[in-house]
């Protein structure tokens, strides 16, 4: 073989994607190997002084070709790439597909720190800590970068609001407030100032505004307000420090546990979604209602409507991963799949033997209706 000539093997996996409408280069091959992102092909021994052949061209050789090419592109980041394939790897298989290998775990936690370094909540929490050493002008600094940085965000109008809207042919309430800045700045303050600069007032509106457990402001106050005044449970305040860095979380993350994230994330983005499809007149069933039933005892729609994003950015990927390891997703994901698992039918309408089909054109039927009556 002529130096620098594509392997035998190599042109395999060319060929290969090349059926499938994928380009790849021999160049690209060997690129992605010294990255640690392509394995290598598997060599067997012919002997003394005979050297080595490859047999066979693994499919997770092919198949993490074929995820790269996919995610990457002419002066892209190969992290974004790895988050990217990440995610996809994830994913339920659909009938017939083709198993998504998994990323080098290494890889993803190396683009996940580069990508939460540069996010806009890591900033924050490394400018309150640099902050906290500057004394009243730091304060006044943190504040100030804070109010620049942290958009305003409006979240989604509670599903059952909107359906009964529809159905009563009102307006639609699209979108309520989301958690203002000031909420998000408190949350900030207290990680870098401490605690006690912030204020139970102050941490009870920030915890408030973010719907942590269905909780009112009233209810934070008397819970943080006994804490404080030691009349109740202490509250361990080093937990949100510790947590609210989601570098350190994710540096410290064991490989299984980030793997664990992700079955959260993207389970917890499928029960979001059937919630919010309850307000487009999806048709109701005993399954979805018992779903949606268990998320309002937790308290969790308005956080998640915070956390999760349907199709999300890489960046907005990361962080909601990060957010994903903490306890209370983690025991909401396992709450919601002991509910699937007691009543699986949520696509099956009562009393229809069609099942998934009658469900779907039950559906259609009532947006035709919608559509017909004028309804946006």
């Amino acid at each position: 073989m002529a130096r620098g000539a594509p392997s035998p093997a190599d042109l395999r996996v060319i060929r290969e994607l090349a059926a499938r409408g994928v380009v790849v280069t021999a160049s690209q091959l060997e690129s992605w190997r010294r990255a640690g992102l392509l394995p290598r092909h598997r060599r067997r021994g012919l002997g003394r002084g005979r050297g080595t052949v490859v047999d066979v061209v693994e499919p997770v050789v092919v198949e993490s070709a074929a995820a790269l090419a996919r995610h990457l592109r002419q002066g892209r980041d190969r992290r974004l790439a790895v988050l990217e394939w990440f995610a996809e790897a994830g994913m339920a298989v659909r009938p017939g597909a083709v198993q998504v290998p998994e990323p080098p775990v290494g890889a993803v936690r190396q683009a996940l720190v580069w990508m939460l370094e540069r996010s806009v909540s890591q900033r924050l929490v490394e400018f309150a800590r640099s902050a906290a050493e500057a004394g009243e002008e730091g304060q006044d600094a943190l504040y100030a970068a804070a109010g620049q940085l942290v958009a305003p965000r409006r979240g989604a109008a509670n599903p059952a609001l909107v359906r009964a809207a529809l159905e009563a042919g009102e307006d639609v309430p699209v979108e309520v407030e989301g958690p203002e800045s000031r909420g998000m700045v408190h949350l900030v303050a207290a990680i870098g100032l401490g605690v006690q600069e912030v204020g139970a007032e102050a941490l009870a509106e920030a915890f408030a505004a973010f719907g942590m457990f269905g909780l009112t402001v009233e209810d934070w106050a008397q819970m943080l307000g006994a804490a404080e005044r030691g009349e109740g449970p202490p509250v361990d305040w080093g937990l949100l420090e510790r947590h609210a860095d989601a570098v350190s979380v994710v540096r410290r993350a064991r490989d299984e546990e980030l793997v664990r994230a992700r079955t959260v994330l993207l389970g917890l983005r499928w029960f979001y979604l059937l919630y919010v499809m309850h307000g487009l007149l999806m048709p109701d069933t005993p399954a979805q209602a018992a779903l949606r039933q268990r998320i309002d005892e937790w308290g969790m729609f308005p956080f998640l409507d915070h956390v999760i994003a349907v199709s999300p950015s890489p960046g907005q990927f990361a962080e909601s991963l990060a957010v994903c390891m903490e306890p209370p997703f983690d025991n909401l994901y396992e709450a919601l799949m002991e509910q699937l698992a007691e009543d699986s039918g949520i696509f099956r309408i009562p009393g229809d033997e069609t099942g998934a089909v009658g469900f779907g054109e039950t559906w259609m039927r009532a947006m035709a209706e919608l559509k017909k009556a004028g309804g946006r």
